[in-house]
């Protein structure tokens, strides 16, 4: 089961009226579950060989809704997080930020990575503009579709 079909389920169990999910595949087992009020712990993942992955932090899953990318607000544009994971501003920690405030981004521009499940995902720019606010510090966790940059086109 790959980070794709993992991420499919996840938007299943958000959209519909079930509160959980659990599917078994081999001797991966996966649970998935929608809480409303605070966040549990997940199960571990069973792995063949005896392997455990690090633990994972557990976040409360947003409303379900289709989020769009960019949203107006006044005349600012915020750019939100596509998934759950923690935000990284750089590619590493002696690297220089992919944006700073002030800086001009063009469509494909790198604004910054979001790990999820061990998974280093690239969140690039879909317009032109300037970047007028950056809304999360590195290392932090984020929600889906928390505002991540507010940019003015």
């Amino acid at each position: 089961m790959d980070f794709n079909e993992i991420r499919k389920l996840v938007k299943l169990v958000e959209a519909s009226a079930i509160s959980s999910l659990e599917v078994e595949e081999g001797e991966l087992s996966i649970r998935i579950e929608k809480h409303t009020l605070a966040p549990a712990p997940l199960p571990p993942l069973s792995l063949p060989g005896g392997y455990a992955p690090a633990p994972a932090p557990v976040y409360q899953m947003a409303t379900p809704a289709a989020p769009p990318a960019l949203v107006v607000a006044s005349h600012l544009l915020e750019v939100k997080a596509p998934m759950v994971g923690t935000f990284y501003r750089s590619p590493g920690p002696d690297k220089e930020p992919f944006v700073k405030l002030g800086d001009s981004i063009a469509p494909g521009k790198t604004l910054c990575i979001l790990e999820a499940m061990k998974i280093m995902n690239e969140i690039e720019a879909e317009l032109s503009g300037r970047v007028v606010e950056i809304l999360v510090e590195n290392g932090q966790p984020v929600q889906f579709d928390q505002v991540l940059f507010r940019i003015e086109p």
